[in-house]
């Protein structure tokens, strides 16, 4: 009888050698599902605005049938909206052709851009958190001691609940929305700290993309890159210098945006 003992091993070592799968090789399809890895920079520094100022001047409630026509009248300093940031045309990520504005945002929601120094929306009864920050034209938001607003704001006749706004909150800003050509090659994250401040031996900012967590101790944009197109998830949390979550309603939120060609 002939003996079968090397040509059968001889089969088994090419066949191990020649399939991916065995060795833990990816093939050249797997390469090409996965695509770039998403990154997470701190954005280049943008020009600076110490001296701005956004202050509330009046609000008015106006019941109507089914919500309430609520109304801000706000005055600017030390900023002009209407412009381009000086440096817009240099950033590479979305800009808004009608230039600075200001970030209108009730209870952490998307937020509304408005080029004038007056905000018009509709509000059922309830109790509200308002924040309102200056944005440069890219829609980073101005972070100096004076560039914002925040209020309880209760409309109608639903009680007093009224947030706790001495205490750290964490707002949502960018991205948001629909991104298209080039515009989805580099997306800014942004967002709004009130009460607190990161630092790698403090409180950080734990930002999950797609499933993939970055942790962030300074409070700055940065340029989310490598994103497929479809739909991005993005999750921000406020976080302790232990790793929990600081309490607040805000401190925890979830977005999706769009990405196409």
């Amino acid at each position: 009888m002939k003996n079968l003992t090397y040509p059968f091993l001889f089969l088994i070592i090419v066949s191990a050698c020649t399939s991916p799968q065995n060795s833990g090789e990816k093939s050249s399809s797997d390469t090409q599902t996965l695509g770039p890895a998403i990154t997470l920079t701190k954005a280049p520094d943008s020009p600076l605005f110490p001296q701005a100022t956004l202050t509330k001047t009046d609000v008015s409630i106006e019941p109507n049938d089914s919500s309430n026509s609520v109304n801000y009248a706000f005055e600017v300093d030390g900023y002009e909206l209407g412009i381009q940031t000086e440096d817009a045309a240099t950033r590479g990520i979305a800009n808004s052709g009608k230039g600075q504005h200001i970030h209108f945002i009730v209870n952490n929601g998307p937020y509304s851009a408005h080029y004038m120094p007056g905000v018009s929306n509709q509000l059922e009864d309830g109790n509200y958190v308002v924040l309102a920050f200056l944005s440069r034209s890219y829609h980073e938001s101005v972070k100096s001691s004076g560039a914002y607003h925040v209020e309880n704001l209760n409309v109608g006749d639903a009680g007093v609940e009224e947030a706790d706004l001495a205490a750290p909150h964490l707002f949502y800003s960018r991205p948001k929305g629909t991104y298209k050509g080039e515009d989805t090659k580099k997306l800014m994250l942004d967002f709004y700290l009130l009460n607190t401040s990161i630092s790698p031996d403090g409180n950080k900012v734990r930002a999950t993309i797609n499933g993939k967590e970055f942790m962030i101790d300074d409070w700055a944009p940065y340029y989310i890159e490598g994103l497929p197109m479809g739909e991005v998830n993005i999750k921000l949390e406020l976080l302790d210098a232990e790793g929990n979550q600081i309490e607040g309603p805000f401190n925890s939120v979830e977005r999706s945006v769009t990405l196409s060609e």
